[in-house]
């Protein structure tokens, strides 16, 4: 499918699909499920193949029927409400939008958004997810895959602050955090609390409260960021500092929804609830060259009647 023209028009109804993303996630409560609908849209990217990723396939019955994607289709149905008000959206923008709605309403980073995916009826095989019963081997594997870091992974793991697993969909079950509802580091705060047992070195949890909370989820996945050196560094700066977390988290979210997306020149950026133009828009820089040129005029003027009326003071005394 071709990709979708930015224009003025199409920045409008991002706009508009943006106000009312807000309400419905609001209103439904249903934050973590639209997050996991973005990320699982994107996380089937193949940096080497150049297939897969944010392109709005996971809405073809043959993905969202992956196993890994149960439940999704409640998500993708949600969708569709905005997709009806507003059809020149594509779905690929339309869930990518979503996804980072769904962390500005729970009191996440705000997140850069870039339009102009376009859409496939191309679905990927399964299997390009991560298993939640693996370790960091397979975390590798899989973000490596995608083009994305270590630094990505245990960043991007933090996203669980939301939500719960549901047994019937992945096997597992239970909320990662006290408050599924809200985006902060909790997720981070939580691992800690296990302490040293579970492979912190002597001192690494100094300052942060030690003992797992009972009724909390720790997925093998989640227990691996613990156990590998390279990751730990990051669970522990995170769990310790929430303005680092909510930084990195908000450049590797944007990454994770760009993947294999190349903007057009033309693309504007839609930051928080308004729209600013691209600085490469040519209307824009010229609109700001002929302000910049009046602005030069008017202090020309200025000054040169400063220095009339300067000469005309001397002229005065002098008579």
């Amino acid at each position: 499918m071709a990709a979708p023209v930015v224009d003025a028009e199409y920045l409008k109804e991002i706009d508009k699909a943006h106000r009312d993303l807000r309400a419905l996630i609001s209103s439904k409560n249903c934050a973590p499920i639209m997050l996991r609908l973005a990320w699982h849209d994107a996380g089937t990217y193949d940096v080497n193949t150049k297939t897969g990723g944010p392109n709005g396939s996971i809405r073809n019955e043959e993905e969202y029927k992956h196993s890994s994607n149960k439940g999704l289709k409640t998500a993708i149905d949600l969708c569709e409400e905005v997709k009806a008000k507003h059809p020149k959206i594509t779905y690929a923008d339309l869930y990518q939008l979503a996804g980072v709605v769904a962390v500005e309403v729970t009191g996440g980073p705000t997140i850069d958004f870039i339009p102009g995916r376009k859409d496939s009826m191309v679905s990927p095989i399964e299997g390009r997810l991560p298993d939640a019963n693996q370790g960091a081997s397979h975390l590798r594997e899989i973000f490596k895959r995608m083009g994305l870091s270590d630094k990505d992974i245990v960043v991007l793991s933090g996203g669980h602050t939301l939500g719960r697993a549901h047994k019937e969909r992945s096997g597992f079950d239970g909320p990662w955090t006290q408050d599924p509802l809200k985006f902060d580091n909790s997720y981070f705060v939580e691992l800690l609390k296990k302490g040293e047992s579970d492979g912190l070195k002597k001192g690494e949890s100094d300052g942060l409260k030690k003992g797992e909370s009972d009724g909390l989820l720790k997925l093998p996945t989640d227990k691996a960021l613990l156990e590998d050196p390279e990751f730990q560094f990051y669970v522990v700066l995170y769990a310790k500092d929430e303005d680092a977390f909510f930084r990195d988290y908000a450049v590797s979210h944007k990454k994770l929804s760009e993947l294999g997306f190349i903007p057009s020149s033309s693309d504007s950026k839609v930051e928080s609830l308004g729209l600013t133009p691209s600085s490469s828009d040519p209307k824009v820089e010229s609109k700001n060259s002929t302000i910049l040129v009046q602005s030069t005029v008017g202090v020309a003027v200025a000054a040169a009647i400063v220095i009339l009326g300067y000469f005309y003071g001397i002229h005065r005394t002098i008579k």
